[in-house]
Order: structure tokens, then sequence, then C-alpha cells
């Protein structure tokens, strides 16, 4: 581990020139106390142990600048220090009168710094050449007549190999174990990154969820299918959500899940910006499936849920559906004209030999409905074969005021049921004919659910700056429920015994053919409530697209 530094990891060497400053700090530190003692004169030769400790001193303050300002060639620095320590503790072991003094105990920080951070060769040969610098001088002492210390020396050789060995010994396993976490370090940095990239990338979402509900983690997809990044599965948004996710942790079994949800109808998020209001009313299908993260003896429980949009399969789906059915219906129709035109045909013949007024009024009534139904005929197959209205703009205020005259007389209401309101003088590209279907379709299905009150059935215009035009179709009746309306415009899907399910999909179809949207939303009022909420009501609404 210590024989070549440059191949261990950045943080492990970092970790090596760290301990040398400090043993140079504390060289620093050891070699002033020395000073202070020394200069006590308390010894035979105070002059020479005192000049000792200032060389000793000024040398460690040069080495310690060394290794803070020069982070090169680690192993000679170390050894240089070593070496000077070695010497200088030898002089004042000298100066001292050897081991009567106490100063031996001193070779005990080079040795230790040594033992730490070089080979075991060299921390060894450190050992022996102080032990063999304390036999000499004890063999010396007891050759020349003096008190004999060699066994001192000789413990006190023994000891100072049995700390080099230890420490040495120590030391690399403690860098074993750092070079092992630094690599687990680089590993899970790695692994993480690429976790990051693919979970960032993923098309399915992904949310990591707490056993309350709260949402610890989510990917850009998971946030972009629920509306934006959020805290906790509550609100009305995501209670589909909530629901399913407590039902699994219920049941485990059940692992997957199929919902719908609306991540923008939010009420508190009402009115934020025009880009969260303009997607109200997007619902997603997801496909969920749920998963337990292993949190064994960690005391905490995290669980995954796997969004996956099926919603581009389902229209797909629903595309196919939809070209069956026109290919059904355009047969249909085409076979309908040749029966409508010879009606029309003896209605014609009829006009020539009827001539009381009540005959004229009731073959009036035929001309008129043959013309429509051959119209909605000749509708159904421009659908069919994709083909563009030709339109000019028309003044829609106008329009407005003659068809709710029409449809008052037609089914003989009160004129204060059907109520214009924001009328203003604009110009709409909306074929006119289409736009009498698609709005004769709406009142009447208003007129089926209203409570038949003054107001009851409100037509208005909507005009915002920076925002396309819209025609709002209101009633006062209980409201469209979520069930419903997730197929309200799918063609043959119908609540009532009487409809053919075709009236609302036609009248989207015609919208969608003269670039316009038909929807059904939610939105609040503009006046609040006793209470002080504002309340939410459900209407028909037509975004005409901007003329140029």
């Amino acid at each position: 581990m210590f024989a070549r530094l440059h191949t261990l990891s950045a943080a492990s060497r970092d970790t090596f020139w760290r301990s040398l400053k400090a043993l140079g700090a504390t060289r620093i530190v050891i070699a002033l106390v020395l000073l202070l003692y020394f200069s006590a004169g308390r010894l035979s030769t105070p002059e020479l142990s005192a000049q000792v400790c200032s060389a000793y001193l000024l040398a460690a303050a040069a080495m310690q600048l060394l290794a803070l300002r020069w982070r090169r060639h680690f192993m000679l620095q170390l050894m240089s220090q070593v070496a000077c320590d070695l010497t200088c503790i030898s002089l004042l072991y000298l100066a001292s009168g050897g081991l009567r003094s106490g100063l031996a105990i001193l070779y005990l920080f080079p040795l230790a710094g040594c033992a730490i951070l070089a080979p075991l060769v060299l921390s060894l040969f450190s050992a022996s050449l102080a032990t063999l610098f304390m036999l000499a001088h004890s063999t010396y002492l007891a050759i020349s007549g003096g008190e004999s210390q060699v066994l001192q020396a000789g413990l006190y050789g023994v000891a100072w190999f049995a700390v080099v060995l230890i420490v040495n010994r120590m030391a690399a396993r403690l860098i074993g174990q750092e070079e092992l976490v630094a690599q687990r370090g680089i590993e899970i940095g790695v692994q993480q990154a690429v976790n990051r990239l693919v979970i960032a990338h993923s098309a399915d979402g992904i949310v990591v969820v707490g056993p309350d509900g709260t949402i610890h983690m989510s990917n850009p997809a998971a946030q972009q299918m629920l509306g934006g990044a959020t805290q906790m599965l509550d609100g009305t948004a995501l209670q589909p959500l909530a629901v399913a996710y407590e039902a699994w942790r219920s049941d485990p079994q059940q692992a997957s899940a199929f919902i719908t949800i609306k991540p923008f109808d939010d009420p508190e998020q009402e009115d934020l910006t025009a880009a969260w209001n303009s997607r109200r009313d997007v619902a997603l299908h997801l496909k969920l499936r749920f998963a337990a993260a292993d949190t064994n003896g960690l005391d905490v429980e995290r669980n995954v849920i796997f969004l996956e949009d099926v919603t581009g399969i389902e229209e797909k789906a629903q595309q196919l559906k939809l070209a069956s059915m026109g290919r059904l219906t355009a047969s249909i129709a085409h076979e309908v004209r040749n029966p409508l035109s010879a009606i029309g045909h003896a209605n014609s013949l009829l006009e020539e030999d009827l001539q009381a007024p009540v005959h004229k009024r009731l073959l009036k009534i035929i001309s008129d409905n043959v013309a429509r139904v051959n119209r909605m005929v000749e509708d159904i197959l421009q659908l069919s074969r994709k083909a563009q209205s030709h339109h000019e703009p028309m003044e829609l205020e106008a329009f407005l005021n003659e068809l709710k005259a029409e449809f008052d007389e037609t089914h003989k209401l009160e004129r204060k049921i059907v109520c214009l309101g924001g009328m203003r003088q604009v110009m709409v590209r909306f074929d006119p004919l289409h736009l009498r279907e698609v709005l004769i379709n709406l009142l009447n299905n208003a007129v089926r659910y209203a409570s038949g009150t003054p107001a009851s059935i409100r037509v208005f215009i909507v005009q915002v700056a920076g925002r396309p035009l819209e025609l709002h179709v209101q009633d006062d009746g209980p409201g469209i429920s979520p069930q419903v309306r997730a197929h309200l415009f799918e063609p043959f899907y119908t609540t009532s015994s009487k409809g053919t399910g075709l009236g609302l999909y036609l009248a989207r179809e015609l919208c969608l053919n003269n670039e316009a949207m038909l929807d059904y939303e939610h939105r609040f009022e503009a006046s609040v409530t006793e209470g002080g909420a504002r309340k939410s009501s459900g209407r028909f609404v037509i975004t005409f697209a901007k003329n140029t």
C-alpha cells in the first residue's frame, strides 16, 4: 500500500499529505516545548541543548512550509523529516546524559509517524537506527567505567520495534479500508449518475412514495403526467392515484391498476396562468405498477409507483374504431340519399296539387326537414372524406340572435329561458350551417336537462386578450359525471334510450372541420357565494380559430 503512493486514489493521497502536515505541526510544538524546557538551565550543558532545540525548531518550520507549498516527492520529504528528528533527538539524548534524562521517549514520535506513513521496511530501519544508537551509547558508557544501561537500551529497542510493527500494520489496514471505501464511492457515484440518466430519460413516470403518501422523488416524466412537482398524493386531481396506492398497500397482490386523472383540474390552481387553464380538462389514462423497495434494517418504508401513459395507445385504438365507424356511417349516409331524394321529389309533386294553407305549411315542414337531413348526410360524407369547409368570416352576434329566435319558436320556449350574454360584434371563421348544427345539438341537450326557469340556459361569448374567442353553452342541470365525461364525444355512446350517440361526436367533428374545438369543461363562476368560495359549473365551450 505504501510503496508507490501514486497508485492510490486521490482521496488516499490527500490523507497521506494531511497526515504529513499534521506530523510537521506536532514537530513544531515538540520543538517549542523542548526549547522552553532546556532554556531553564537545569542541565549541565543548557547552551548546547538550547542551540539544538533552536535548530530543530527552524528545521521543523522549514519542512512544514515545504510540505504545505510543494506536494511532490512525498517519501523523500517524509524520510528527510524522520532523519532530522532522529538526529536532533539523538543530540539532545547525548547532551542530557543518556537514559537517565528520560528523553529516550522522544524517539516514539518520529518512529510512530514513520510507521504510519512509510513502508514497513523503512519504519523498521528507522527503529533499528534508534536502537543501535542507544545500545552503542550505553555500551560506551559501560566500557568507560560508567553505569551500565545496556539492558534498558535493549528494552527500549524492543519496544520501538513492537510499536513500529503494530502501528504500521494498523495504518496499512486503515489505508486499505479507506481505499476500498473510496473505490466503492466512485462505483456508487457512477451508478447513481447512470441511474439518474436512465430515470430522467425514461418515458414511464417513476414516483418514490412514503407510507403516508409523501412523494420523496419523481422523474420528469412523472412530473409531467402529474401536472408538475407535487409533495403529496392528495388533492382532487391525484385522488384516483392515492386511492389505487392505498388499495395496493392494503392488498399487495394487486400490483397493477388503471386510472384516469386530470392533473391540471385542481381548484387551487385555477386561473394561475393561461397555459394551466387551457389544459384543465386534459385527461390521462395511466397504467400503474407498484413495487416495495427493499429497506430491511433501515427502519424506513419506500414504495415505487411506475406510471405508464396509455392514452396514446387508447387514442390509436379509438382512431381505428372511428375509422371503421366512419366508413360504416358513410355507407349508411350514401344509402339514405336515395330514399331522401325520393321523399323530396314526392314533396315537390304534392306542392303542385295541394294548395290549402294547412297543406302548404305541412309540405314546407317536410321540405325543410328533408333539406336539413340532406345537409347532415352531406356533412357525414364530408367528414368521412376529411373534406374542408369553405367558409367566410361571419358576424357572431347577429347569427346567435337569429338562431335563438328560431330555437325558441321551434321548441315553444319562453324568451327568457335561453339567455344570450356577453354579446359583441365579433367576426369568426365558421361555416354558418355547421355552427347552427353544433349549437342546435348543444341547446337540445340543454333543454333536456335544464330546469326551465328564466336564464336556465345561457349562451355567452368569452373574449380574453391574447386567447382565442370562446362561445359557452351552459345550463343549470345536474352536470355530467366524470364517468360519462370520459366517453362524452365517442360515437354511439349515449346515456339516453332515445339517443344515437352521434350528436356530440358530429358536433366536435364539425368544429374540427372548421379549425375550432368543442370540449366540456368545469370552470369557476365569476361571482362568489355567501361562504366566500367560487362555484364551479360545467359547460360546453367552442374555441374558435383566430382570424387572420
